[in-house]
């Protein structure tokens, strides 16, 4: 085996460390929501956050780009807003600012 595809150990664990602790956040969260019962103020809330995820990670770059971006974000919200589905909505919008910054 080459030096180019040799594991350090090291690294390895790091990664493999990493990926547990994801897990088990996420696996105890789940079991946080099924034993503790939640307002419905709060289960609201935790049903829009991918939303103020996306908008949170989209609009600097929106603020910070040009027209292809605004452009983009224009789809993006218009197929948010047609389809109620987040993730088609973000794969729309990556194929939009490609095409955009393409052409403009």
């Amino acid at each position: 085996m080459s030096d180019a595809f040799a594991l350090d150990p090291t690294v390895v664990g790091v990664i493999a460390g990493m990926a547990f602790v994801t897990y088990l956040t996420k696996a105890s969260g789940l079991w946080l929501l099924t034993h503790v019962g939640i307002s419905e103020r709060a289960e609201a809330a935790l049903e829009v956050l991918p939303g103020a995820i996306v908008v949170a990670v989209i609009g600097p770059e929106l603020a910070a780009g040009g027209p292809p971006e605004w452009l983009a974000g224009g789809v993006v919200a218009i197929v948010a807003w047609r389809t109620e589905n987040i993730f088609l909505a973000l794969v729309a919008g990556v194929g939009a600012v490609v095409a955009f910054r393409t052409v403009l």
